[in-house]
């Protein structure tokens, strides 16, 4: 298990060692010369041939045919070559026997046929018949050798003493391209030596020489068979179900499990097989990614002005990132964490120089500074996803709360509202459903008070709620991941308690989606699947560390939930235009009754009377309730 602990880094970041492969590259030469060559048997071949077939005496006009011959091939070597240099055919810009190769080959060729049809048309060097086979026998020529040459140094590729025998699941066009660079890649980890997958036509299907072996439930009598020591997974969409099932034989056999990087990765990375990586929690614990109408998201953020609050923290930091790629006109970054906004500013533009408009030190809760930020920049789009989160924190500090989430949000609604934003969306949490703790009732405030907004403004206000993220800062696996490196113990509140998890970019991008869909002052619920046990995920985490890290139940914390909702028990809730956001009405609050102190007597009364009764009417209505929505698409209440 210990050795198997060091195999988490990514393959992309290990430091290449040569694989021994007897591979050859297609030198330009060798490209020039078999062009060359093919325009010169065309053009003899199909010249010769015409006149032997011809029942005229051509034998004393041999010396002159020829000498035709000869130069109709020198003028098409010269405008084969020159064409070859400007194109990069002859310049390794493209690669052996690929599509993008016989692209440029197909019209280098053709142009370089007209030309000749214009020479013989015109001098009558040659019979004018020659000219309909020149076109097609040159290409075949030159494109057959090619892909021959292509074959056999694909065919005769070995894998090096140190690429460790793979299975790959997954037999549709990621596996075809993945297998086919794994065998010419000299720095390759992996050796494939088969193909999983659970479609019953691929049954013994062959791809690249490799054979489909058979399906998923099959995998541990196969990898048994053929000594894999790693499966990897070459699907471009799979959810976290299957990577634990699959995870969990994997494990038992003491193989490595790999997969691609995430969708919103493949963005940077390419997905080869150097960008393979070892299954993280993250996997194992978040969803498939997103189906996203790319259309009805670039309509609102394409060419505006776009405002992220929040921009230095793990959410707003990876919505400006998304935003960043839809084309806004301007994205300017709200944060008061300057060394947040440098990091996000660094990721997004490759530069950490915080002095350019779109970085904004600004707080929240300094309602003038807000004022003359979005009076001089006048966003048309704002995200404010600043917030306090901790939920243990804000109960002995309640006041930080009430400043930031509540305070703030009226004062960013407000200095939306005076420049006359088009679209507002507001980022809340599943503690915000029927809060029991003072980050519930901060979140519910904030809604309300979007909801208000909605009622005063043209614009579109709107909130997002979802659950937990996984890989942000404080949150679950990072701190379960600290613990157990210092050898334990993990800490678990309960032995029962879920949570809905997602990936801080799936969440992200259902936020983008949910901000072109929502109606206003409505709240978007995001579909985060089936709540998780924590004690699961502390579980799996230790066995993938290797080592023996106990467990502690620690205890419900004040105003903490066993299980969290969704939805609270009086919210209607419809899913009519995306089958993974639900929407459901909201009652707004006038910020002009805003009291502290009967806000906080009231989260403390709700505290204090649930913490939490696991099995309890509400909680499984709730869950019901969520199963409804999502699986039917439907409504319900």
């Amino acid at each position: 298990m210990e050795e198997r602990a060091g195999m988490t880094e990514s393959m992309e970041a290990e430091t290449p060692v040569p694989v021994t492969r007897r591979t050859r590259p297609f030198p330009p030469w060798m490209g020039l010369v078999t062009d060359s060559t093919a325009w010169l048997i065309t053009l003899t071949v199909l010249t010769v041939s015409r006149y032997l077939l011809a029942d005229v005496e051509v034998t004393a006009a041999w010396g002159n045919v020829l000498r035709n011959v000869g130069l109709l091939t020198l003028l098409a070597m010269a405008l084969q070559i020159a064409g070859g240099f400007m194109s990069g055919l002859y310049r390794r810009k493209y690669v052996v026997g690929s599509l993008d190769e016989a692209r440029v080959l197909t019209i280098l060729t053709f142009g370089v046929t007209v030309i000749l049809s214009a020479a013989v048309l015109a001098t009558a060097a040659i019979p004018r018949s020659v000219i309909l086979a020149m076109f097609p026998m040159a290409l075949l020529l030159m494109g057959g050798i090619r892909l021959v040459f292509r074959l056999f140094v694909e065919g005769r590729s070995v894998p090096g003493e140190e690429a460790v025998p793979a299975l790959l699941y997954g037999a549709g066009e990621l596996g075809h391209s993945v297998v086919r660079q794994m065998r010419v890649d000299p720095f390759s980890k992996i050796n494939p030596v088969g193909f999983i997958d659970d479609d019953p036509s691929k049954r013994g299907f062959v791809l690249n020489g490799l054979k489909v072996l058979g399906k998923g439930k099959d995998l541990e009598v196969i990898a048994k068979r053929t000594d894999a020591q790693a499966v990897v997974i070459c699907q471009s969409r799979v959810d976290s179900a299957f990577l634990r099932d699959v995870h969990d034989v994997t494990d038992a056999l003491g193989i490595r499990l790999l997969v691609f990087p995430s969708t919103n990765d493949a963005l940077t990375h390419k997905r080869n097989a150097r960008s393979l990586r070892d299954v993280s929690v993250d996997d194992l614990v978040g969803r498939h990614p997103a189906d996203i109408d790319l259309s009805s998201v670039a309509g609102y953020l394409s060419g505006k002005r776009v405002l992220v609050t929040g921009a230095g923290g793990s959410i707003g930091s990876e919505l400006c990132r998304q935003i960043h790629k839809y084309g806004p006109g301007e994205l300017y970054m709200l944060d008061r964490d300057e060394s947040g906004l440098h990091t996000t500013q660094i990721s997004i533009f490759g530069h950490g120089l915080l002095d350019t408009s779109d970085a904004v030190l600004a707080d929240i809760r300094d309602p003038e500074a807000l004022r003359h930020v979005f009076a001089e920049r006048k966003p048309e789009v704002v995200f404010h996803a600043a917030a306090l989160k901790h939920l243990p924190m804000l109960e002995q500090y309640p006041t930080e709360a009430w400043k930031t989430n509540v305070l703030g949000t009226l004062n960013v609604l407000n200095a939306s509202m005076e420049v006359g934003v088009e679209r507002f969306v507001n980022i809340s949490t599943d503690k915000a459903a029927d809060p029991t703790s003072v980050l519930g009732h901060s979140k519910r405030m904030a809604e309300r008070l979007t909801a208000w907004a909605a009622r005063q403004d043209a614009g579109s206000y709107v909130s997002v709620r979802f659950g937990n993220v996984l890989g942000s800062r404080g949150s679950m696996l990072p701190t379960f991941q600290a613990q157990i490196e210092k050898g334990g113990p993990v800490t678990v509140t309960h032995p029962d308690v879920t949570r809905y998890f997602m990936t801080i970019p799936e969440a992200c991008e259902l936020v983008v989606q949910a901000g072109a869909i929502g109606e206003d002052g409505q709240v978007m619920i995001l579909d985060m699947g089936e709540p998780v046990r924590i004690l699961d995920v502390a579980q799996r985490m230790i066995e993938m560390s290797g080592k023996d890290v106990e467990i502690v139940f620690t205890g419900l914390r004040h105003g903490e939930k066993l299980h969290e909702d969704l939805f609270s028990v009086n919210e209607q809730v419809e899913s009519p235009h995306h089958p993974r956001i639900s929407h459901a009405p909201v009652d707004p609050s006038d910020p002009a009754h805003l009291e502290f102190e009967s806000w906080l007597e009231a989260a403390r009364d709700k505290s204090a009377l649930t913490n939490d009764e696991p099995d309890g009417p509400q909680q499984r209505r709730s869950l019901s309730l969520r199963d409804e929505v999502f699986a039917a698409g439907g409504s319900g209440r």
